[in-house]
């Protein structure tokens, strides 16, 4: 089992290192292009809003797919609807056509989805006690394209000149491709899937069809005050993450930023969120899911501060950009390894579908409405909102500990056992 852990996690990192390089090549100046076919500021936080909404949309029916055919079958899917997405952006693009831009992206965000499930594919045949680390493993591998996309995003832009299209487009253009790779790889050698060998080594009584649907996982986080908090957690660094980060290149270029340096500060922020990733998983297992979550909440609220108060500081916004990253990773690492054990093995898929419609929707909201923050107040105070949006966080997490039972090695070694 060891082995097959081993080559699942390879394929995986493989597979991440093409999402991530599309995702964040097409992100980078997404804003920027959705800015310019709009021709209206407060409207450019729409492009990650629809972004993260196709998330959403497709989060649920991937989370059946896969309760039904495999993590390989959904996988294979959402990068193939990135694909066309990011053609669909493209041809919004040469259009001039910001309704359909916003279909594109939508689309796009398909990939988004197959990479946050991937880290789910990374825990089905992990020990307990090691989760985290094989979920931050593949939540690492992302790096390498996430941090080189927001740099070729410029040669991208460059490489479609000749072809009549806006320069912002480019990069969607290459992602396209790097998706179409994505899908190819996974169909070919995820085999045999992760999901469906975890199912086959747990107990006879989970591997019934109702153990397995999704209002089976709905009442299984229902039933856990310790998978609430985990999908709160999740949910909440994610929109506070997206809400900044989907802001600041147009607010770089307010103060003479240019599309290169705009790259740098978004690298540096990709770079938080995932190559820091193994240290937080290594926290998570050994000091416990809680404690990390208590970090994630510090970082994120130090994040808003720099971020916040950078002004036309290019340097103090980088240095926010990437400890809102690291707040980031800590929050989705420690809170997807919290949600994997705090539910049933059979309701997992369906739990983790829950968790990814949650975040993706209140991700879309805040990127919605970070656009009309900034052009109706100001970038300082859509970093405050982000700020708020801790405070309850950190009350879950601190009642959570104070009211339910430890995170004890003993029934790490019981599930071990079972599965």
């Amino acid at each position: 089992m060891a082995g097959l852990q081993r080559r699942t996690q390879r394929v995986l990192v493989a597979s991440q290192i093409l999402g991530g390089l599309g995702t964040a090549t097409g992100i980078a100046l997404a804003a920027v292009l959705a800015k310019k076919v709009s021709g209206d500021e407060a409207l450019s936080g729409l492009a990650s809003t629809a972004s993260v909404a196709g998330s959403a949309v497709l989060s649920v029916p991937l989370a059946a797919l896969m309760n039904a055919r495999g993590r390989r079958a959904g996988l294979v899917l959402a990068y193939l609807i990135g694909t066309l997405g990011a053609a669909t952006t493209v041809i919004a693009a040469k259009a001039g056509s910001f309704p359909l831009l916003l279909v594109g992206l939508a689309g796009f965000g398909a990939a988004s989805s197959a990479n946050l499930q991937a880290r789910y594919a990374a825990a089905d045949l992990a020990e307990p006690d090691r989760r985290a680390r094989a979920i931050s493993t593949v939540v690492w591998a992302t790096t390498v394209g996430a941090v080189l996309g927001p740099n070729i995003a410029a040669p991208a832009g460059r490489s479609v000149a000749g072809l009549g299209i806006p320069a912002e487009s480019g990069p969607f253009v290459w992602a396209a491709g790097v998706f179409l790779l994505a899908a190819a790889l996974v169909h070919l050698t995820l085999r045999p899937d992760p999901l469906l060998t975890a199912r086959a080594l747990a107990p006879a009584e989970e591997q019934t069809r109702a153990a397995r649907s999704l209002r089976a996982g709905f009442a299984a986080v229902s039933a856990s005050p310790r998978a609430r908090l985990a999908l709160v957690t999740v949910a909440v660094s994610h929109t506070a993450m997206v809400s900044v980060m989907s802001m600041t290149p147009v607010d770089l270029e307010h103060h003479g930023a240019g599309i290169e340096l705009i790259g740098l500060v978004i690298s540096g922020h990709i770079a938080g969120m995932y190559a820091f990733s193994p240290v937080m998983g290594r926290l998570a297992d050994a000091l416990g899911r809680l404690a990390v979550i208590g970090l994630a909440v510090g970082l994120l609220a130090c994040a808003a501060l720099l971020a916040g108060t950078a002004g036309g500081s290019h340097a103090q916004s980088a240095a926010g950009l990437f400890v809102l990253g690291l707040g980031w990773s800590a929050g989705l690492v420690a809170g997807s390894a919290l949600l994997t054990d705090s539910v049933p093995q059979a309701a997992r898929a369906a739990a983790q579908g829950l968790s990814d419609l949650t975040t993706s929707l209140s991700a879309g909201i805040g990127g919605a409405t970070a656009g009309l923050v900034v052009a109706t107040a100001s970038y300082a105070w859509l970093n405050l909102a982000a700020a708020c949006l801790l405070v309850p966080l950190g009350a879950f997490t601190l009642f959570t500990r104070r009211t339910s039972d430890p995170e004890p090695r003993q029934t790490q070694q019981t599930q071990t056992q079972t599965q």
